[in-house]
C-alpha cells in the first residue's frame, strides 16, 4: 500500500492537468460561451461549403457566437437552414447583412454579419435571410463569372462573328489604302512640324569695328542713333540665308537680337571706340539731340550658290540735324566670302563685312558732323551779331515763310 499510494497520487494529478488544459483551450476558443444566448434562424440560399457547426459569428469583423446547428431545408433542396447563437448585446437588426468569409490560409468559412443603418428595433426578428451568392468562395465567384461569360458568348455567337468579319474587312480595306494613308499622315505632320528634327539653338553675336587712329576729326554736337528701319524679311533673328538658298546647317543658328537693333547697338559701340569723348547716344536716354543718324538696311545675309557664298551687309545711312535738315547720306555695302558653309565661318565673314563698313561709315559720319555742325554756328550767332536794323527783315522774312 506504501509504494501504490504515490502512482494514485501522481495519476490524479496528471488527470487534472489535462483535464485543465482542455478546460482553458475551450474556455479561450469559446469566451463568450458562458452565459445568455439569443439564437436566430438564417436561410441560405446557396451551398455553404466548409461550414460547421461550432463555427465563429462575426458581427462587423467581432466574434459574438457561434453556429449551433445546420440542416437542409425539407421543402427546398437549395436551401440550407443554420441556427446561430450570439451575445444579446449584439445589434442585430432586420437589414443586417448576413453571408460567409472565408478565413486564414486554408480558408476556414465563418457566419459573417454586418449592421444596417436601422438603429432600433429588430431583436424580435429571428430569422435573417443571407444575400445571394454569400456562400461563394473566390473560386466558385470565378467560375460562375466564367459560366456567365460563356453563356453571354453562346447567346451572341452570330453577332460576335459578324462583327469579326467586319473587322477583317475594314483590316482589309485600310491594307489596300495603305498608300493614300501614309500621305494623309505625312501632311498631318509636316502641318503640325511632327516630321522636323529637334534643332539645337547657336546664338552668335556680331562683333563692333575697333582699331581707328585718333579721332580726327572728333565727334561734334550730340548724335543719336535710332533702330535701323528695314523691311520684315530682315527683321529676324535668324542668321538669314538669300531665298532659295537651303544649307541645313544653319537651322539653328541665330544672332543675339533682332538684326536692326544689333545693327543700332554696334554702330554706337564702334562711335565708342572712334570717339567715346562724344560718344553717340539712344533716343530713349532722354537727351536732346542735335543731329540723328537714320539707317535703313537693304541686305544682312548669305547670299551665293553652292560653296561659292559671301556674307552681305548694305544700308544706306543719312544724318540729319535737329531742323530735319539733311547734312549727308550715302550708301554702304560689302561682302566677305565664306571660308566653310557653316555657320561660325559666316558669322566671322559678317564681322569683317561690317568691320570694314564701320571704319568707312565712321569717319564720314565725323566729317559731316564737323561740317554741318561749323555751319550752323554762325547761324546761331547771326542774330546777336547782326545791326539792330537787319533783325525786323529777318523777322518778316521768317513770317513770309
Amino acid at each position: 500500500m506504501e509504494t501504490r499510494a504515490p502512482f494514485v497520487i501522481v495519476g490524479a494529478f496528471v488527470l487534472a492537468a489535462i483535464f485543465a488544459v482542455f478546460g482553458f483551450v475551450f474556455w479561450l476558443h469559446n469566451t463568450s460561451g458562458v452565459g445568455a444566448r439569443t439564437s436566430y434562424h438564417i436561410q441560405f440560399r446557396d451551398p455553404v461549403p466548409g461550414l460547421l457547426v461550432g463555427a465563429a459569428v462575426l458581427f462587423n469583423g467581432i466574434r459574438v457566437g457561434e453556429v449551433t446547428a445546420l440542416a437542409l431545408a425539407p421543402d427546398d433542396p437549395r436551401r440550407v437552414d443554420a441556427t446561430i447563437a450570439v451575445a444579446p448585446s449584439t445589434p442585430i437588426r432586420p437589414d443586417t447583412k448576413v453571408g460567409l468569409d472565408f478565413q486564414g490560409l486554408t480558408g476556414v468559412p465563418v457566419v459573417a454579419l454586418e449592421g444596417g443603418k436601422q438603429l432600433t428595433g429588430s431583436a424580435i426578428a429571428t430569422t435573417l435571410v443571407a444575400e445571394p451568392g454569400a456562400g461563394m468562395s473566390m473560386t466558385q465567384a470565378a467560375r460562375e463569372a466564367l459560366r456567365k461569360v460563356d453563356s453571354v458568348l453562346g447567346e451572341n455567337a452570330g453577332p460576335l462573328k459578324d462583327t469579326i468579319a467586319n473587322f477583317r474587312t475594314f483590316s482589309e480595306w485600310l491594307s489596300s489604302k495603305t498608300g493614300k494613308l501614309d500621305g494623309i499622315l505625312g501632311g498631318v505632320e509636316r502641318m503640325t512640324g511632327a516630321n522636323e528634327p529637334e534643332v539645337k539653338k547657336v546664338v552668335y553675336d556680331l562683333s563692333a569695328a575697333a582699331g581707328f587712329p585718333p579721332p580726327s576729326p572728333p565727334l561734334k554736337g550730340q548724335l543719336v542713333i535710332p533702330e535701323s528701319n528695314t523691311v520684315i524679311l530682315f527683321d529676324s533673328q535668324k542668321v538669314l540665308l538669300s531665298p532659295g538658298l537651303e544649307i541645313p546647317a544653319f537651322a539653328g543658328a541665330q544672332w543675339s537680337d533682332s538684326i536692326p537693333k544689333m545693327l543700332q547697338e554696334k554702330l554706337i559701340q564702334s562711335f565708342e571706340n572712334y570717339d567715346i569723348a562724344h560718344a553717340p547716344m539712344r533716343p530713349n536716354d532722354s537727351v536732346q539731340p542735335d543731329y540723328q543718324l537714320l539707317t535703313d538696311i537693304r541686305s544682312f545675309q548669305v547670299v551665293g550658290e553652292g560653296t561659292d557664298l559671301t556674307a552681305e551687309i548694305a544700308f544706306s545711312a543719312k544724318i540729319i540735324d535737329k531742323d530735319g535738315k539733311l547734312i549727308g547720306a550715302k550708301l554702304f555695302q560689302h561682302a566677305t566670302p565664306l571660308d566653310k558653309p557653316e555657320p561660325a565661318a559666316a558669322v566671322t565673314a559678317f564681322d569683317k563685312s561690317f568691320d570694314a563698313i564701320a571704319k568707312e561709315l565712321v569717319p564720314w559720319a565725323a566729317q559731316a558732323l564737323a561740317s554741318g555742325h561749323s555751319e550752323a554756328e554762325p547761324a546761331a550767332a547771326r542774330p546777336t551779331t547782326a545791326p539792330a536794323p537787319t533783325a525786323p527783315r529777318s523777322s518778316g522774312t521768317t513770317k513770309g515763310r
